[in-house]
């Protein structure tokens, strides 16, 4: 069976416990897009391209959209954890390309969890109504978050999905209420949804504008290619991951531009684009009875699942590259009666709780988070075609040929800075990548035998 593929070199070790079907790997896909980036950005990005805002929300969801077919080819033809650096490896066969990949995707969900650790802390004291300052305080209560999301991870792969199911349902409901809102408004003609035709893009040309506003509402639709990590805790990965990652995608795309809609109708694009709650004020606007406090709570179960789902991907993508040593080996251990990574579990909370003392705000972490993704998904859509010349004796989902290929190109151009996008981004990733570099060649040296095939495991030449 496709599903029970195991690497060379781990008999030794327990596998992964499969037990996510279809319903509950739709609500990782859902949960995973659905998180820290609409509750916090919609407002930045109205500020860059005016009440058109559904606009960049569609072009990155087109983007996506095209990239998830990538996935799709990739994941049920190799049903294995490490998404994007496992097909990189195989792809290209080059270690130092797979690390670099590796270490950026873990970079992007890493710091986006330190980050929305934060985030909750900050959202746990407005709705507690505690003064816990910007310091110290917040820094305790991030850190404490953090190390409950690792003790949910460690515990097993049952538990995080179960978790994952409530914040979900919770974070949902946020933007139905949002929708809702805009509904009513509609209805009773409250809202001003003229303005959604109408381009306010300074000194940049509407495509500009559009373009730029893209790069970071990019951040708010990554998270599905968190989903193909979980593909060994996945039944039956090879069927059902087309219709739910498909079906996952259109969902989440749908709710972005009904609660972008909403928000431009209700809300001044001056105020909107201020702070970073900004559906809070289409709370406060659109229904001025509702219990703000409420909404906080909501969206501090949006940032606590975007934390857990990034912790849970980020281990069980070093858990995949220990299985293909790509780095060292003990981070593929898997407890015996756990079933869990808890090495690389270990390793990423505590990546984890260094980077909650240095992240910075979420726009800055959006755009570089983006910056870092796109170049990952340049090199996945090139590896699907790269990988046509692998046939495996099992069925598994085919894109379309132009598919790929528009997606790589697409996703390479959103890389590069004719997007107008911020240089301070391109700062960061590139410090970030350099870290990378310095890593790599401590892991050569102190693991001779990185980036050696396992016996049954050779890269496509």
């Amino acid at each position: 069976m496709a599903d029970d593929i195991t690497v060379s070199g781990t008999e030794s070790q327990p596998s992964l416990k499969r037990m996510m079907g279809p319903w509950l790997l739709l609500l990782f896909v859902v949960g995973d897009i659905l998180g820290t980036g609409i509750y916090a950005l919609t407002g930045r990005v109205a500020g860059q391209v005016g009440g058109a805002v559904w606009v960049p929300f569609v072009v990155a969801f087109a983007v996506a959209f095209i990239t998830g077919f990538s996935y799709l080819e990739l994941v049920t033809k190799y049903p294995q954890a490490a998404g994007a650096a496992l097909y990189t490896h195989k792809a290209f066969g080059i270690h130092f390309l797979t690390f670099m990949v590796t270490f950026a995707v873990m970079s992007s969900g890493i710091t986006s969890a330190s980050t929305a650790a934060r985030a909750f802390a900050s959202n746990f004291a407005e709705a507690f109504e505690l003064d816990l300052g910007s310091g110290i305080g917040v820094t305790m209560v991030a850190l404490a978050f953090m190390g409950l999301i690792a003790a949910i991870n460690l515990r097993g792969v049952r538990e995080g999905v179960a978790v994952n199911v409530l914040l979900t349902c919770v974070e949902l409901s946020g933007l139905l209420i949002i929708i809702g809102i805009g509904i009513w408004a509609l209805g009773t003609g409250d809202g001003d949804f003229s303005h959604l035709t109408e381009f306010d893009t300074g000194d940049r040309t509407a495509f500009g504008g559009v373009i730029a506003a893209t790069t970071l509402a990019f951040y708010a639709m990554v998270g599905f290619e968190d989903s193909v990590n979980m593909a060994e805790e996945t039944k039956n990965p090879s069927r059902i991951f087309p219709k739910v990652l498909l079906g996952g995608l259109l969902i989440t795309g749908l709710i972005y531009v009904l609660v972008s809609i909403t928000a431009v109708a209700l809300v001044p694009i001056d105020q909107l684009s201020e702070g970073n709650t900004p559906l809070l004020r289409v709370v406060e606007i659109g229904a001025p009875g509702f219990p703000t406090h409420v909404f906080a709570f909501i969206t501090m179960f949006a940032v606590a699942n975007s934390a857990l789902i990034n912790m849970l991907m980020a281990s069980r993508l070093l858990y995949g590259m220990a299985k293909h040593r790509v780095i060292p080996g003990q981070l593929g251990r898997v407890h015996p009666v756990r079933r869990t990574p808890f090495v690389a579990i270990t390793a990423t909370t505590l990546l984890a709780f260094g980077l909650i003392l240095f992240v910075g705000e979420v726009p800055e972490l959006g755009g570089t988070t983006a910056l870092l993704l796109l170049a990952v998904f340049t090199i996945v859509n090139i590896a699907v075609l790269v990988l046509r010349r692998d046939p495996v004796p099992h069925q598994h989902f085919r894109t379309p040929t132009f598919l790929p290929v528009l997606g790589a190109l697409s996703c390479a151009y959103l890389v590069t800075p004719f997007t107008d996008r911020n240089p301070a981004q391109y700062a960061i990733a590139g410090v970030l990548l350099a870290i990378g570099v310095v890593l790599w060649i401590l892991n050569q040296l102190l693991s001779p035998r990185a980036g050696a095939e396992p016996a049954d495991e050779k890269p496509v030449k």
